[in-house]
């Protein structure tokens, strides 16, 4: 199934991801810092969203309260609800 997230407080405009039989299977990022966000998205390709949920929640950007990461296990708590 595929999903759209807005995240807020980051760069990044938008995720898009898709999760098939309980696995990530795509994510891009729409802006935010091409090469992390490139480099995030293959690192979560085949995990669980509960899985990315842990391991990416709270992690912030410099001085901002989130980060592109963070707002990532926000849309795959979002899903899980």
């Amino acid at each position: 199934m595929d999903y759209h997230f807005k995240p807020k407080g980051v760069c990044a405009r938008q995720i898009d991801f898709s999760v098939e039989d309980g696995v990530i299977t795509n994510i891009n990022f729409i802006g935010g810092c091409s090469g992390n966000t490139q480099g995030l998205s293959r690192l979560c390709i085949g995990r669980k969203p509960e899985e990315i949920k842990e391991l990416l929640s709270g992690i912030k950007c410099g001085f901002k309260s989130t980060s592109c990461p963070d707002q990532l296990a926000k849309a795959m708590d979002e899903i899980a609800n």
